[in-house]
Formats: structure tokens, C-alpha cells, sequence
């Protein structure tokens, strides 16, 4: 019998980009809701994802790394970010373990500060040190700069240190009913999860800016009542004709690999068999649209 929820509240991951922010959010809930990559940039929208633990509800609000806007979609990447800090139950900034305190840190360090929220400093990636007394020297550049209400050092990567990161944030958040229904893992519609899956792939298979300029539309999700297939329909938008030749490849071997990884993907995630087709057509400068942007999903809160 599950556990009646007795507390619940909303937590901000927050960091520059390639931090780990959605590695950790998957690693929260046990399941993925966040696609990740070795690319900047990954994450355009701020992800919700629910996690169910001892009681509490936790509801995390994974957001864009934060980055110097140079479009009209890096705009609404860095307005994501500073509102998601603000009304939320408590805030983590994601750090890597670096003895020095960047740009982007320091930017959210004012925006905590001047919102007041309640923080913690969440130092990633632990596993990449060879001794970890040099955690001391990474602790002393943030306390010089902020003081957080306390300092946890993880790996989001092999789970170390997330017991106790859960249990420090258990006591930020306040009594009160779930926020959310309890089978439900994440607040983006189905559809919108398997546009990210196929972009997660342009990013892994594809090199440079290219996938940077790539957007995903599903214009058709539906279920077969007699077998429960998924039929997914998905077109794929890069900005320029030479682009669209190289996602699509020789032959059509590199859009063939994307939609094979995809839809294995996609099968995980509905739990059922997907039929995938997609189609990839040029929109020049979309990132610079505003109706287009808001046409792909993004859109502000």
C-alpha cells in the first residue's frame, strides 16, 4: 500500500550548461524524463518531474543551462530559467567540481540572493576526482561567494550522495496534498516526450551546430485499439538544405539510425511497440520566429 503524501513542494535544478541537471533529474525519479547528451544545450523547456518518497511529494523543475542568448529561442531558454527560480519551495545549483565560481554561477547565485529562496549547492560529478579532499577546495570558492544553506556533494551519474540530497531536501518542503497524481512521473504530454526523445538523438548523431538548429513537431500520436501500437508521425526542422541532407544521409542511412534509436526509446517509455515515420523538412532562421518557436513547444509560462 503506498505511503499517503503528507508534504510536498516544488525544488529548481538550476546550472550552466552540460552540468548534469537532467542526468540528476533522471536519476531522482528512476526513470527517464530528461534527455541527456555531451551537448550544451540539451534542455529547451523546463522539465517537471515527480518523485513519491517517504510521504512527500518532490516536484523537480529541471531547466535550461544558462546561456548567453543569441536568438529569439536563447531568450526564452534564459527567461525559463530566472522564472523558475522564483516561488519555488527551495533551489539547487548545480556545480562541477572546480575550485573557481564561472559567470553563469554567479548569475544565479545573485538570482537567489535576491530572491531569497532557500539553496543548496549540489556539487556534481564527485566520481571524476581522484582524491575527494579536493571537494574542500570547490566549497571554499562558493562560501566565499554565497552562503548556501548547505553543500552536497553527488554523482548523478552513479547515484552517489541522492539519499542524502533527498533527505536534505525533504525538510525545505511543507505539509500539504500531492501536487500531482501519484502514478504520474512527469508533467509533459506524452507527444512532447517523444519529440524530445528524437532531438536527444539528432544530438548524439549528429555534429556541430546542426543539431543546435533542429526542432521536432509530432503531428500525429494516436493508439491502435486493437493492438495498442503507438503510430508516431514526426517532422524534423533544420534551418538549412545542406543541413537536411546530412540528417537525412546517404540513402537515408542517418535518419533511418536516429528514428531505429528513437523509437527504442519511445517503446521504453509507453511501454508498448511504436511505429515511428518521420520527415524532415527546412525552416530558415526558425530559431529567430517567435510563432514557430511557440509552434515547437516552447513557450513561456
Amino acid at each position: 500500500m503506498e505511503q499517503e503524501i503528507t508534504k510536498s513542494g516544488m525544488i529548481t535544478i538550476c546550472g550552466r550548461p552540460n552540468v548534469g541537471k537532467s542526468t540528476l533529474t533522471n536519476c531522482l525519479v528512476g526513470e527517464k524524463i530528461a534527455i541527456v547528451t555531451n551537448k550544451p544545450q540539451t534542455t529547451r523547456n523546463r522539465i517537471c518531474a515527480v518523485l513519491n518518497r517517504k510521504g512527500t511529494q518532490f516536484v523537480f523543475l529541471d531547466t535550461p543551462g544558462l546561456i548567453q542568448a543569441r536568438t529569439k529561442l536563447g531568450d526564452y531558454m534564459v527567461k525559463v530559467v530566472e522564472n523558475s527560480v522564483a516561488d519555488v519551495d527551495a533551489v539547487m545549483l548545480l556545480v562541477e567540481p572546480i575550485p573557481n565560481v564561472g559567470g553563469p554561477e554567479r548569475a544565479l547565485i545573485e538570482r537567489i540572493q535576491r530572491l531569497g529562496a532557500p539553496s543548496i549547492l549540489v556539487i556534481n560529478k564527485i566520481d571524476t576526482l581522484a582524491h575527494k579532499e579536493e571537494l574542500l577546495a570547490v566549497i571554499a570558492a562558493y562560501q566565499a561567494v554565497y552562503s548556501f544553506d548547505a553543500v552536497i556533494p553527488i554523482s548523478a551519474k552513479k547515484g552517489d550522495g541522492v539519499e542524502e540530497l533527498l533527505d536534505t531536501l525533504d525538510g525545505y518542503l511543507q505539509p500539504g496534498p500531492q501536487l500531482f497524481p501519484a502514478d504520474m512521473v512527469t508533467d509533459q504530454p506524452e507527444r512532447q516526450v517523444m519529440a524530445e526523445i528524437l532531438r536527444e538523438k539528432l544530438l548524439l548523431c549528429l555534429e556541430h551546430e546542426i543539431p543546435h538548429g533542429t526542432a521536432v513537431e509530432i503531428t500525429r500520436f494516436s493508439e491502435r485499439i486493437d493492438s495498442g501500437i503507438i503510430d508516431v508521425d514526426a517532422t524534423i526542422y533544420c534551418e538549412k538544405n545542406s543541413h537536411k541532407g546530412i540528417i537525412i544521409g546517404k540513402q537515408g542511412a542517418m535518419l533511418k539510425k536516429i528514428s531505429s534509436l528513437a523509437r527504442t526509446d519511445m517503446e521504453r517509455f509507453m511501454g508498448t511497440k511504436v511505429y515511428l515515420q518521420t520527415w524532415v523538412k527546412v525552416k530558415e532562421n526558425w530559431r529567430d520566429n517567435p510563432n514557430l518557436i511557440r509552434n515547437f513547444g516552447y513557450r513561456d509560462e
